[in-house]
């Protein structure tokens, strides 16, 4: 609790010290201030998924342990829990970092030259970093594949991880001070200001604005214009004639980084995967060629539907949607198999 505690105060200074800021002197933004934090002090409605502090057991390090090991410590000392999934992890699907160079855009090719650079996996799910930041959750299409289990999902973040936990993962229901600890772990992983890459009059323009100085509601709407505050996907289809593929020509260089930030992210020695991939020639080669088939090992198939859980193996891959993986990188990726395979 003391962690929690910690954390949550800064929050609560930067609203008392609002308050008693002198009118003539700049309010201090930081690249390190929240953006949560800033757009409550202009005025905007705080988030229904604040940590709820009154829940025994609640800690920042618990949550980023179920994060990124699917397991804890009990609250009273007492062992650890059940594994949230046989299966996954958050971490499995989603990054806990920053991955896109613009927070404006969901686009998949400047996030892979972003997480290449940077050594991050390229993965199906928005990163968690921001998450806390957004309003809507499983958009777009997902209410095709989820259906009526997207609607206490899709406005409450609350409601989002539960249907992760148990439908992405195919794993176990969170108990409260698990959920609340996830969410604390979170709200450390926040967009901060210097993640939207503001220029200078228009940060200018937020401090007056918290000062008082200015218009608030158009300076939180400023604020706003710079990153998503949802995650957009898109389902595509795999073409129409595998064997042509897509209309775009690929290019193996970058299909490389695709195959290295994220078919070996799951399948690299069955981390995340029964199937097992590696850089050999006989992985790349038994790729090209399945590649135009209409088979569960057809790459056209697995990025575009996905697999199905199934009895007894109830690990699947998720697809990729447009804004996750474009039709482009398919064919980059094909392109690098068939030049690594031949």
């Amino acid at each position: 609790m003391r962690s929690l505690i910690i954390f949550l105060t800064p929050l609560l200074l930067l609203s008392l010290l609002a308050g008693f800021q002198p009118q003539d002197q700049p309010l201090a933004l930081t690249a390190e201030t929240s953006v949560a934090e800033v757009l409550e002090a202009l005025g905007e409605t705080p988030a229904q998924h604040r940590v709820k502090t009154d829940i025994a057991g609640v800690s920042v390090e618990v949550g980023r342990q179920l994060v990124h090991e699917g397991i804890a410590p009990y609250p009273d000392g007492e062992g650890n829990t059940r594994r949230q999934s046989k299966h996954f992890v958050c971490t499995s699907c989603h990054n806990t970092v920053k991955e896109d160079p613009d927070l404006r855009y969901a686009d998949p090719e400047a996030r892979l030259t972003y997480v290449a650079e940077k050594n991050i996996p390229f993965l199906p799910g928005t990163t968690l970093y921001g998450v806390v930041n957004r309003k809507t959750y499983y958009n777009g299409d997902y209410e095709k594949k989820y259906g009526d289990l997207v609607r206490p999902a899709r406005n409450d973040l609350r409601g989002a991880i539960a249907l992760c936990a148990t439908e992405c993962a195919q794993g176990r229901a969170l108990a409260d001070w698990e959920m609340e600890s996830i969410l604390a772990y979170l709200w450390t992983i926040d967009l901060k200001l210097g993640d939207l890459s503001l220029p200078a009059s228009s940060l200018s323009t937020i401090e007056d604005a918290a000062m008082g100085k200015g218009d608030k509601k158009s300076a939180a709407a400023l604020v706003n214009s710079y990153f998503l505050d949802h995650s957009p996907a898109t389902f595509l289809l795999p073409p129409p004639d595998r064997i042509a593929g897509y209309e775009e020509e690929g290019d193996p260089m970058k299909g490389a980084l695709v195959y290295q930030q994220s078919c070996l992210h799951c399948h690299g020695e069955r981390r995340y995967s029964f199937f097992n991939l590696d850089e050999s020639t006989y992985s790349l080669s038994f790729l090209a060629k399945h590649f135009p088939q209409y088979s569960r090992y057809s790459s056209y198939q697995v990025l575009r539907y996905g697999t199905s859980p199934s009895p007894g193996k109830r690990a699947y891959m998720p697809h990729y949607t447009e804004e996750r993986m474009s039709n482009q990188q398919v064919e980059d990726l094909r392109a690098f198999l068939n030049k690594g395979g031949s």
